[in-house]
């Protein structure tokens, strides 16, 4: 056995056990009785079905020869056993249709809906993202919006099909290779003025041919994988930024950018259009190959049969059943010249699903290198931020404390770092190391709130239940935002993060802090789309806020006037060539009032 062969067997078998641990877990799962049944149930519905397959071919050998015979009694009898086996057959079919399409639906829900847990279980979902802009990361996978959607169906619709067709081949070659093998008798075959009598020469003519055919699928039908890979990407590339386009139509239609967009759109289409011409072009040739194959195999067993049937061997009858068994077993042999097609496009669905739960697998299994806990104070200990792919850190070993009645005004130049350490306080950034402790009773506000669909009362309360709060509660914290002109529209259902502009959006972010009323609160440039007397309104307020409660502002601002509201100032001032991190923090007082 060569070395290539040995590395596709054990591509096989690697391929093998991947789909079986993507396929395994819900038939180990707690619905694991019921798919089971329903899955026992399907199998016994297509060995019925085979079954009825060979009812059929005995009626072809009792209804043909009755015609030869020209034996009325004996061909209206048959016409009606054959409504009795239609009946049977067509009941089959339904039954098998409608249990099969049952288990693909809960079995798509079920692998979905686990799917979706482990996604967005412990930021996995936020990491990932991460992890693609890493340089060194080039195996973290892409539109996992689509491989949850799109390929999940794909899978279990795809991995039913194929194996309940397989199950099929092999149960209709296990029934139908005896029927042929006794059709068949012996046939002559002279070579080299010898004459050699061969038993069952239909089988070995339908094994040859069917041997023959799957490696010349295999050979043409190979780089169909890679190319159906290629297409579900490009597809969902395009896909994601038609998205894109649609939730910034304001920023782009501002900027004059359509002309850009539609060239990135027509980039990425134009990727789609060209892969799916090269799969086309294969396709044909793979089509081209397989309709030859299958109209040869039509003629062929009246071809070998024909001198048995006009020397007076055999009946008519009898040829039609070596045709039909002939056709049966030939159609199982050639069950992956059929489908070569189907299982590449499945195997490319296989390997993006693989690789998404290696990627959720390896993040589920990571170590968290940030000690993070609860306190009364805000502290940090050796604290190291990293960017993803960064050869050198941010910062390194810095120690930071704020503690009740505090306020800080964290502040450096752009790219400096104070988002990521903003991110490193919420327990969201995964680069970087050291100890960080952060009050529980605290709200983190992004420059960019999350703004959901729905109801206002919902996008405000988010992400609790907005009936936590009554709706005098909701229209006052509105009002304390300066949007009292949303307190009216509380049951409005919009696409708000499109309604409203981005300082409403930063209010209404403003609003979910006055509505909870945490002890400290962590704010990102959420002023940054406010106009000066706004901004210096809503701080005040905050501020307020948080003195009543005993608690704590940490801020991320770049304008002058938000200083008046803090008493510290942490500056990230570049460091001198050489040193161990770009940056360090310098602690200084801020001017503001006391808190």
């Amino acid at each position: 056995m060569s070395p290539s062969v040995n590395e596709r067997a054990k591509t096989f078998v690697q391929v093998l056990r991947r789909v079986l641990a993507l396929a395994a877990p819900y038939f180990r799962s707690e619905e694991k009785w019921r798919a089971r049944l329903m899955f026992a149930a399907i199998v016994a519905l297509n060995l019925a079905y085979v079954y009825a397959l060979v009812l059929f071919n005995q009626w072809y050998g009792r209804f043909y020869d009755g015609l030869q015979n020209k034996d009325a009694v004996v061909f209206w009898r048959e016409v009606r056993v054959f409504c009795v086996l239609a009946f049977f057959n067509i009941a089959l079919q339904v039954l098998k249709f409608y249990v099969t399409q049952l288990l693909q639906l809960r079995w798509r829900a079920w692998i979905t809906r686990n799917y979706l847990g482990r996604w967005m279980a412990n930021r996995t979902f936020y990491e990932l993202e991460l992890a693609r802009y890493a340089k060194s990361d080039n195996a973290t996978p892409d539109n996992p919006d689509q491989r949850i959607q799109e390929d999940m169906q794909l899978f279990t619709a795809a991995t039913m099909t194929l194996s309940m067709g397989l199950l099929n081949a092999v149960v209709t070659l296990i029934s139908f290779v005896g029927i042929l093998w006794g059709l068949s008798g012996t046939t002559a075959l002279p070579i080299g003025g010898t004459t050699y009598e061969i038993a069952g020469s239909m089988v070995w003519l339908a094994l040859v041919y069917c041997v023959v055919g799957t490696v010349i699928t295999h050979y043409i039908g190979r780089p169909l994988i890679g190319l159906n890979f290629r297409q579900q990407r490009f597809e969902a590339d395009f896909r994601h930024h038609l998205v894109r386009v649609r939730e910034y139509s304001e920023a782009i239609a501002l900027d004059r950018g359509e002309t850009v967009e539609r060239g990135q759109l027509d980039l990425r289409f134009g990727a789609v259009l060209r892969n799916y011409l090269a799969l086309i072009k294969q396709q044909k040739n793979l089509v081209t190959f397989t309709a030859f194959f299958g109209q040869a195999a039509v003629i062929s067993p009246f071809v070998v049969a024909a001198p048995r049937f006009f020397s007076g061997a055999i009946q008519l009858g009898q040829l039609m059943q070596i045709s039909s068994a002939f056709g049966k077993v030939q159609d199982a042999l050639s069950w992956f010249v059929d489908n070569y097609d189907n299982v590449a496009s499945w195997r490319a669905t296989a390997d993006r699903l693989t690789s998404f739960d290696d990627a959720i697998r390896a993040h589920a299994e990571k170590t968290n290198a940030f000690e993070r806990s609860d306190a009364e104070v805000l502290r940090t200990d050796g604290l190291s931020l990293s960017l993803p792919g960064g050869s050198k850190p941010l910062l390194a070993n810095a120690a930071l404390s704020a503690a009740a009645g505090d306020s800080v005004l964290v502040q450096g130049p752009s790219g400096s770092g104070k988002s990521t350490l903003f991110r490193a306080f919420a327990g969201i950034w995964p680069f970087g190391s050291g100890k960080v402790q952060v009050p529980a009773d605290a709200m983190f506000l992004p420059q960019r709130p999350y703004v959901p669909n729905g109801p206002l009362r919902q996008a405000l309360a988010y992400p609790e239940d907005a009936a936590k709060y009554s709706d005098a509660e909701l229209r006052q914290a509105l009002a304390d935002a300066l949007l009292p002109d949303l307190a009216a529209r509380l049951d409005d259902s919009d696409a708000w993060s499109q309604k409203l502009s981005g300082g409403e959006q930063q209010r209404l972010a403003i609003a979910r802090v006055l509505l909870k009323k945490p002890r400290w609160i962590f704010a990102d440039e959420i002023s940054s789309a406010l106009d000066g007397p706004a901004e210096h309104t809503l701080y005040q307020r905050l501020s307020e806020m948080v003195r009543s409660r005993n608690g704590a502002m940490v801020s991320i601002a770049h304008r002058a006037a938000v200083g008046e509201f803090h008493t510290q100032r942490w500056t990230l001032v570049p460091e001198a060539e050489g040193a161990a991190a770009r940056y360090r923090v310098e602690v200084t007082p801020a001017g503001g009032a006391a808190a």
